[in-house]
């Protein structure tokens, strides 16, 4: 079967669609071909894939042959059988006939002869040339057409159908492509299962001996391009997936020596995307193929078909991993394959794949996932492209133009050395190249780096180039390479250029045949001297020279330009693909790449906007070494631009790395530059970001907690990242509220030069009144000569085992609590009893410190009217014990305990200036009092009353008030101002009554004298000063009988005294003068000033004895003559004998009648109109009526009038009636009956109920 491998790939070349047969009986084909052929190819097609599962194929391509064409006929069995796949699918057969006995005799012979071949599939076409004019032909057509499907249809198949020359039938290429349909479908079972029985007897022989490779593959391929041509592409992908792996399963079996392929002249070009670069039968190898054409030929396959199946990112994706996997068999082969053909063939493949990817890839069509997906993949093949192209480049001589970057370095240090079996020799006729290539070395120099960073340079090799060729050449054994090349090892570290510029290749000769252990001194003639460097890059140029058959690679080879060119286009593509998917890192990396290239040829802007990407890459992930190498370049670039706030950052930037990165001398010039550029004159002076290099933080502890309106001075610790000391013109610190977000920021600044030294500083700052919050480190903004430079870093402030250490993404630790305003400091009278009016008395001023300091503080006084504070007089301060007044009684009955009470008390004197005192320290945290001489004036005398009226005096009469305003704080910025309302009172409330009336009109007065203070009072002596009208009875002269004083009057007790009195007749003249009666009483007062009422002071300077001080109080008695003869009488007249009720109107009668006549003087004053006025509860009654108003009452005697007003009660119960009074007239000349108060019964309202009746119908 195998013989028959060349003969399959000519057929397979030229089979490319079904072939359905044609078998014309009656010469019809020319005149149905166009019609027919005009319908293909089939649309829509059903078909069977492997797994009979039926599969739609939008357009089937077919080709209709006469089964009397040359193709057909010139053909074997064997063949047939071998290559079924090109045999017709369906056969169909044209016939016409007008004649039914012709039909019977002639052609049903024929066509039975011709539908005897069962493996045949086919249906009978039966084509009617009548014109539909010609009725007897048209009906003769018909019955022949029954006839036929009579002798040649069946129940369970249909094999007939009519087409109709003149008017074909509408249906009739319906039926014709499902008849088609249906023969091809049975034909690829048949076949199909064909070929599955024919490769499973075969597989069932693969540990066999005998087994074919190339039979199995010829029935594996045959299968695969039946679903092929039937446009079932899914399944021909996965025959050819199980032929790769089963040929990657036998040509791995131990035993079998084949040779692997590659020598030949073009192999180094990838063909993994044309399955046509060579014929198999130039790659059979006795019953396989050889490796590494097959591989790539069964690639190439899958991959035509994945582009048919529109998934060129399939492609991408098998087609990276198609390239690892073959990069590695060729390193297993290196050896007897050309020199660097691993690293070739990778580049034309990659450079292949992602042609043909690109090309069949269309935007928009795929998920955005998967887009990004293909995008890597073709970034990882230009990467993958870019380092085997680098290394190539370095193998003949280009390695002075890579960037020595980390990346670059990375890649082609951990990427071996080609492995030859044999280094590449120099040519004969190289001489002159080795000597040009001599010079440049030489004249390479290693570029310097800006702030004279000495570095050493990152190496491009696995190992030294120099080691590895020369240990490879064929004439050097192992061990005297070693020995010659061990001695110079250190200064033949990194990469060969180093090498070259500091050891000549005459030392390194002299110097490599010192010593040898396996040799004399001297090399004998058959071994050769070592190569140098130069000789190792020309020998690798010309032997890449005949590796490489493609023209543009070795164009792209052939100068350093040529080489920029190319390496840029590779890197270009794999940083594109890279930043359109999501690997977008990559990308900015090999920007980087992108902008070393820009730099060496002056394009510094180009190269700052790429090196600014790779810097912020390197600084978000982390990675400072890798910062360290990239930062002094993006640095030197923005020097030379003129770009002072981009070098100003990138100087800070390289102070804030580790320290171990750079050495002190490099820092100290990285600062330098900082402080140059930030003195001179900067054109556009922009605020700078050093959160990298000067951190700060709150000092460790409890936050500084402050009250409302306080000032204060904030602590806070700022760590600098500077080497040196740097002086900082001024600084500003920014708070802001944890609580308020609408709060903003409040700045705080410090005009002072600060001087920052290395690691930590602790600076303070002033700190005005802030709002109540707490509050955390904002901003730290500061200048520098010209330069403003801010600051949102925290330093971690604290030993490593505490939470200041913990991540940056905690909470941050608030360093100011400013409290919600409270009351610092209470003022309040200390004593909350009365005192005497009208004398000297202490007035109390608690002050209380609420866990605030009163340190300093000043207490302003201003008494308000009626008051007065004797500034001449001294002021005492003492500290408060804390005893209440209601404990007054227990500290009186214990006088050892005030003793020791005052024992600890702290006092002090002072005087007041212009109304305020200055408070002493001993003040400033513990309550105390003051003590202030005060004197409240009162010009009226006090007024008793008698038994009958009620007493009137309002509390409020003797109320007075003094203004307080206290200054404290740090700066008395915190102000406390209080009114005190304090109380003063006479010592006596005065009431009389006549106890007793005698026979011969004498009055006993009793006088009740009422304690209003809060001390002791003793009566020495007392008398009475009466008025017109009334007399002293005997001899007593208005005096009591002495033998009642002293009297004693206790706190809240009273005391009365009795006075004898009688009638007298009254004198004009002496009643204007004295209308009123005076009591008068001489006291003394014992009581303590932190209880109330007390002893008022007496200068020390007038020498009077302070034990007993005599007052004298004075109070008005109205003493009111008896009425005998009244002119007016008023009485309540009855109410209703069935009572009043709630919300029932009632009329209130009142009769007024005159009793007797007045004298003139009254008859001048009043005329016969009389002014009533009804008085009464609004909570009990309502007025219906006027409750004011004039009636006429004649002036005579015995003349009567009744005043009525209509009152509605509005509560039940006993109540009082409304009163009627006669403003006008004196008390004394009214009667009334009744004579006092009294009450009337008012009943609830009555009872009410509803109820409906029902209406009769």
């Amino acid at each position: 079967m195998a013989n028959f491998l060349a003969q399959f790939q000519t057929i397979k070349n030229s089979s490319d669609r079904l072939v359905i047969s044609v078998e014309d009986v009656s010469d019809l084909w020319p005149t149905v071909k166009p019609a027919f052929e005009g319908r293909l190819p089939f649309k829509r097609a059903s078909l069977n894939n492997k797994t009979r599962n039926p599969v739609l194929v939008e357009k089937l391509p077919a080709e209709f042959i006469l089964t009397t064409d040359s193709r057909l006929r010139s053909r074997f069995p064997q063949e047939q059988l071998l290559f079924w796949f090109r045999e017709p699918y369906a056969t169909v057969v044209l016939v016409t006939c007008e004649d039914l006995d012709e039909f019977k005799t002639i052609l049903k012979p024929r066509l039975k002869l011709i539908v005897q071949n069962d493996e045949r599939e086919w249906f009978i076409v039966f084509v009617s040339k009548a014109h539909p004019a010609n009725d007897q032909a048209t009906k003769m057509a018909k019955k022949v057409y029954a006839k036929l499907e009579v002798d040649f249809s069946s129940r369970k198949r249909e094999r007939c159908c009519k087409y109709d020359m003149h008017f074909p039938e509408a249906n009739f290429w319906e039926d014709l492509e499902s008849k088609i349909m249906e023969c091809i479908r049975n034909t690829l079972d048949r076949r199909v299962q064909f070929y599955e029985d024919e490769i499973r007897k075969l597989s069932e022989q693969r540990l066999m001996p005998v087994w074919n490779f190339c039979n199995f593959f010829i029935l594996k391929e045959s299968l695969a391009f039946i679903f092929e041509m039937a446009h079932l592409h899914e399944d021909a992908l996965r025959e050819y997936d199980e032929l790769e792996l089963c040929y990657l399963e036998t040509v791995n079996m131990a035993g079998k020596q084949r040779d692997f392929g590659g020598a030949d002249h073009g192999d180094d070009q990838a063909a993994i995307i044309n399955p046509g670069n060579k014929a198999l039968t130039q790659i059979v190898q006795e019953d396989s193929f050889r490796e590494f054409e097959f591989r790539q030929y069964l690639f190439s396959r899958q991959s035509k078909l994945l582009f048919k199946l529109n998934r060129p990112i399939e492609v991408a994706s098998r087609g990276y991993s198609f390239i690892l996997s073959f990069s590695k068999s060729l390193a297993l082969h290196e050896r007897i394959l050309p020199f660097c053909m691993r690293e070739v063939w990778v580049i034309t493949a990659c450079l292949a794949l992602i042609e043909a990817t690109t090309s069949n890839y269309s935007d928009g069509l795929v998920a955005p996932d998967v887009e990004k997906e293909f995008f890597r993949l073709l970034g990882d093949l230009y990467s993958l492209a870019r380092v085997k192209f680098m290394r190539l480049a370095y193998l003949i001589g280009y390695g002075s133009d890579i960037e020595r970057s980390p990346v670059n370095s990375a890649s082609l240090s951990l990427l071996p050395w080609p492995k030859p079996a044999v280094w590449p020799s120099v040519p004969a006729d190289a001489s002159t190249e080795v000597l040009d290539k001599e010079k440049l070395i030489l004249q390479t120099t290693p570029s310097t780096k800006h702030f004279g960073i000495q570095r050493k340079p990152l190496p491009l090799e696995p190992t030294v180039l120099l080691r590895e060729a020369n240990r490879r050449r064929a004439s050097l054994s192992a061990g005297n390479v070693f020995e010659m090349f061990d001695s110079r090892q250190g200064p033949m570290e990194g990469s060969g250029f180093d090498a070259s510029a500091k050891m000549s290749p005459q030392k390194v000769l002299s110097s490599s045949m010192t010593r040898t252990n396996s040799s004399p001194g001297n090399f004998d003639g058959s071994i050769d001297r070592p190569m140098r460097l130069a000789e190792i890059y020309i020998a690798a140029e010309h032997a890449l020279k005949k590796t490489i058959s493609n023209l543009e690679m070795l164009k792209s080879l052939s100068s350093s330009e040529e080489f920029e060119k190319k390496y840029l286009e590779l890197t270009k593509g794999a940083a594109d693909n890279y930043h359109r998917s999501w690997w977008k890192r990559h990308g900015v990396v090999l920007d980087g790449e992108i902008a070393s290239v820009a730099f060496k040829h002056g394009h510094f802007d180009q190269a700052a906007k790429s090196y600014e990407k790779v810097c912020a890459l390197y600084n978000g992930e982390g990675w400072q070494e890798l910062l360290a190498e990239v930062l002094p370049i993006l640095a030197e670039c923005q020097k030379i631009l003129n770009d002072q706030a981009g070098y100003l950052l990138a100087c800070v930037r390289l102070l804030s790395l580790e320290d171990g990165l750079f050495v002190t001398k490099e820092r100290q010039a990285f600062q330098a530059e900082v402080v140059r550029l930030a003195h001179s004159e900067m054109k556009d002076p922009v605020p700078l970001d050093v959160s990298s290099l000067i951190t700060f933080s709150g000092n460790p502890g409890p936050p500084l907690e402050l009250c409302d309106r306080d000032p204060g001075i904030l602590s806070v610790t700022v760590c600098s990242g500077f080497p040196d000391d740097i002086t900082l013109d001024s600084i500003s610190l920014t708070l802001m509220a944890t609580s308020n977000a609408d709060e903003g920021v409040k700045a705080l600044k410090s005009s002072t030069a600060i001087v920052l030294h290395p690691g930590r500083n602790t600076i303070t700052l002033d700190l005005p009144p802030q709002k109540p919050g707490s509050y955390v480190l904002g901003v730290l903004t500061g200048q520098i000569g010209q330069l403003r430079f801010r600051s949102h870093g925290f330093s971690k402030v604290g030993p490593a085992e505490s939470d200041d250490v913990m991540s940056y993404e905690k909470p941050a630790k608030p360093i100011l609590k400013v409290s919600k305003p409270r009351a610092l400091v209470d003022l309040d009278a200390a004593v909350s009893s009365a005192l005497l009016i009208n004398e000297h008395q202490w007035l109390g001023i608690l002050v209380r410190p609420l866990n605030y300091s009163l340190k300093a503080a000043v207490l302003h006084i201003d008494t308000g009217p009626g008051l007065e504070i004797e500034e001449t007089h001294i002021i005492e301060m003492e500290s408060y014990a804390g005893v209440s007044e209601n404990d007054d009684d227990e500290v009186q009955k214990d006088g050892a305990q005030i003793d020791s009470l005052n024992s600890e008390k702290k006092f002090e004197r002072s005087t007041l200036h212009d109304g305020k005192i200055v408070f002493p320290n001993w003040a400033s945290d513990t309550p105390s009092i003051l003590w202030v001489l005060i004197r409240a004036i009162s010009d009226t005398l006090n007024r008793g009353s008698s038994s009958v009226t009620t007493r009137r005096e309002s509390i409020v009469d003797g109320m007075r008030t003094i203004a307080l305003k206290l200054e404290f704080g740090a700066f008395h910025n915190q102000i406390f101002e209080r009114t005190l309302a304090v109380h003063f009172t006479h010592p006596f409330y005065v009431r009389t009554r006549v106890t007793d009336k005698c026979n011969d009109g004498t009055l006993l007065l009793q006088v009740i004298l009422h304690s209003e203070v809060k001390a002791t009072l003793t009566i020495y002596d007392a008398w009475l000063d009466l008025q017109d009208g009334f007399v002293h009875s005997g001899q007593t002269e208005g005096r009591p009988n002495s033998k009642f004083f002293p009297l004693i009057i206790s706190p809240t007790s009273k005391g009365g005294i009795l006075f004898s009195i009688s009638l007298d007749k009254t004198n004009a003249e002496e009643a204007v003068t004295q209308p009123e009666s005076i009591l008068n009483i001489k006291y003394g007062i014992s009581g303590d000033r932190a209880i109330g009422a007390h002893p008022p002071f007496i200068n020390e300077s007038t020498g009077v004895d302070s034990a007993r001080q005599e007052l004298i109080f004075k109070s008005v008695i109205v003493l009111q003559r008896p009425v005998l003869d009244p002119c007016l009488a008023v009485g309540f007249l009855p109410l209703p004998s069935d009572g009043i009720r709630v919300g029932q109107l009632v009329k209130m009668q009142w009769r007024v009648e005159r009793l007797k006549d007045l004298n003139e003087k009254e008859i001048s004053e009043q005329n016969d109109e009389v002014l009533y006025e009804v008085n009464a509860n609004s909570g009990n009654w309502m007025i219906a009526g006027r409750k004011r108003g004039h009636v006429s009452l004649s002036k005579n005697q015995g003349s009567r009038i009744i005043i009525t007003v209509l009152c509605m009660p509005l509560v039940a119960g006993y109540v009082r009636p409304p009163l009627l009074g006669l403003p006008e007239i004196d008390e004394a000349n009214i009667r009334c009956k009744p004579s006092g108060p009294h009450l009337v019964c008012v009943l609830p309202p009555t009872l009410s109920s509803s109820f409906c009746i029902p209406v009769n119908s």
